[in-house]
């Protein structure tokens, strides 16, 4: 598809079997305009909650996490981050990427109807806000006869949080442009960067932070 189209193709999410842990990783893949395997991300913070009498769920039951910050580099306009779902709740990864130099957060998604209604857009808006950068989540549309119904509603935050776009729960498309003097606008305006205390908190982007995972083949 990204091939056919030439154009970089941020996917879903897929089950990818580690045979070391004989459990599975939820992985995205990242392509490019050519087709060829860009990067792999596979989903760091796994998804074990109880909301008593909502939802209870166990991903670490079948899933194994896995172990780096996914940063791609896109040629003709600049590094984006790619994570999944439960990621989006831990802003030490949004983070460590924005400091590297990511202009886009990615995040294909699903969260469920309970947890989507409170936190999902606000979770997008959070990381936009915290980094001065773009952030798109990307989930499924609600399926009501799933045994998981997503909570849908696909959407793109701009560097001052704003939502520019957002679908419904039903299928459908959305798309933006984004343009990166929001970026610069939003950074001179309120200059979290320069303002930023690491005399009195340690910055979450130096020292022991993982890009690779060496030990981990590419999935078949």
């Amino acid at each position: 598809m990204a091939a056919d189209n030439k154009i970089y193709l941020v996917g879903g999410s897929i089950p990818e079997f580690n045979p070391d842990t004989e459990k599975y990783h939820n992985t995205c893949l990242i392509f490019g305009p050519d087709g060829a395997l860009l990067a792999t991300h596979r989903k760091v913070h796994l998804f074990d909650i109880d909301i008593p009498g909502k939802v209870t769920f166990r991903e670490s039951d079948v899933l194994s996490p896995g172990n780096k910050v996914t940063l791609v580099d896109l040629p003709e306009y600049g590094k984006i981050a790619v994570a999944i779902c439960y990621d989006v709740r831990f802003p030490e990864l949004a983070t460590v990427a924005a400091r590297k130099g990511a202009f886009a957060l990615i995040y294909p998604g699903a969260f469920n109807t309970t947890t989507g209604a409170l936190h999902w857009q606000l979770l997008g808006r959070a990381r936009a806000a915290d980094n001065q950068l773009y952030v798109a989540l990307c989930s499924p549309a609600r399926d009501v006869d799933s045994g998981y119904p997503a909570w849908g509603h696909s959407l793109v935050a701009d560097p001052m949080a704003q939502v520019l776009v957002e679908a419904d729960e039903k299928e459908t498309t959305v798309d933006w442009e984004l343009d990166p003097e929001k970026i610069a606008e939003a950074r001179r305006n309120i200059p979290l960067n320069t303002q930023r205390r690491f005399d009195v908190y340690p910055d979450v982007s130096q020292g022991k932070v993982q890009f690779k995972e060496p030990s981990l083949n590419q999935p078949k």
